[in-house]
C-alpha cells in the first residue's frame, strides 16, 4: 500500500505557515502513485533535528523501466508531435497557477525537508519556480524552424523536433527550483520525463506530481521516481530508451553519469 505523508504545521511552534498537508508518497508512474517493485521505502530526515519524519517509496532499476515505458508510450501517443504547442502551453500555464495557489504549502514543505527559511523558500524558490514554468509555457508554440535562402533551385529548411524521453536527476539544495528548471524546457519542447529527485529532499517533487496530475497532464508525460543514485540514478543514466539525460550535482557523480550515458546510447 502506498504511504501517505501527513503533517500538521499548526503543531510546530516555529512554523510560519499554519496548515496541514497530506499526500501520497509513492512513485509517480503513468499518472498514478504506486509502490516500488520491491516494496522498500526511504526515510526522510528533518535536517533541523535529525529525526525521520516521512517515508517515500524507493525506486529500483525495474521501477525506472516502468517509468520509461510509460514516458515512451506517452511521447508516441499523447505528447511530442502528437500534442500541439498551444496545448502544452496551456498545461504548463495551469501548473504555474497551481504552484502559486499552493505557495505556502510548498514553501513549508521545502523548509521542513531542506532546512532553508520559509521566507526564502516562498519568496525565491516557489516564486521563481512558478515564473520558470510560466515562461516555458509561453515558449511552447514558438519553437520554429527556419527556411534558408540557398539559390532558386533549392529549398533548405530546419525543423526542431523533441528528443523523446528525457531522464533528469536533481540535487538537494534547490529541490523545487531545480525541478522547475529541468521540467519547463523539456516539456515545452515536447519531451516526456523520468525525473529522480535527491533522496534527501524528495517531498516537493512528489507534491508537484500531484499538481501535475491536477493540471491535467496526460499519464506518462511526467514520471517521478524517488530512489538512490547508485540504483535509480544509474538506471536513468544508462537506460537505452532514454534519449537525453540532464544532471545537476557533484563533479564526481557527473563523471559517472557522463560515462554511463556515453557507454549506452550517447544521450
Amino acid at each position: 500500500m502506498v504511504n501517505t505523508f501527513e503533517y500538521d504545521f499548526n503543531q510546530q511552534p516555529n512554523s510560519v505557515w499554519k496548515g496541514k498537508t497530506s499526500f501520497s508518497t509513492g512513485l509517480y508512474i503513468n499518472g498514478q502513485f504506486v509502490d516500488g517493485v520491491e516494496g522498500k521505502t526511504i526515510d526522510v530526515v528533518n535536517p533541523a533535528d535529525g529525526k525521520v519524519f516521512a517515508k517515500v517509496a524507493e525506486a529500483t532499476s525495474k521501477d525506472v523501466d516502468r517509468a520509461v515505458e510509460a514516458a515512451h508510450k506517452a511521447f508516441k501517443t499523447v505528447w511530442g508531435l502528437k500534442c500541439p504547442g498551444s496545448q502544452r502551453g496551456k498545461l504548463l500555464m495551469k501548473l504555474a497557477d497551481l504552484i502559486e495557489q499552493n505557495a505556502d504549502e510548498l514553501a513549508a514543505l521545502e523548509s521542513l525537508d531542506n532546512g532553508k527559511a520559509f521566507a526564502t523558500a516562498k519568496g525565491f524558490d516557489v516564486q521563481q519556480s512558478a515564473e520558470t514554468i510560466r515562461y516555458y509555457g509561453g515558449w511552447c508554440d514558438k519553437h520554429h524552424g527556419k527556411t534558408i535562402e540557398v539559390d532558386e533551385h533549392k529549398l533548405a529548411y530546419t525543423r526542431n523536433e523533441p528528443f523523446g524521453v528525457v531522464g533528469q536527476i536533481i540535487p538537494w539544495n534547490f529541490p523545487l527550483l531545480m525541478f522547475a528548471w529541468k521540467l519547463g524546457p523539456a516539456l515545452s519542447t515536447g519531451n516526456t520525463i523520468v525525473l529522480k529527485p535527491s533522496e534527501f529532499t524528495p517531498l516537493t517533487a512528489i507534491r508537484m506530481a500531484h499538481l501535475i496530475q491536477e493540471a491535467g497532464f496526460p499519464p506518462g508525460v511526467v514520471n517521478i521516481v524517488t530512489g538512490y543514485g547508485a540504483t535509480a540514478g544509474a538506471a536513468i543514466s544508462s537506460h537505452m530508451m532514454i534519449d537525453k539525460v540532464a544532471f545537476t550535482g557533484s563533479t564526481l557523480v557527473g563523471r559517472t553519469v557522463l560515462k554511463a550515458a556515453a557507454d549506452s546510447n550517447l544521450k
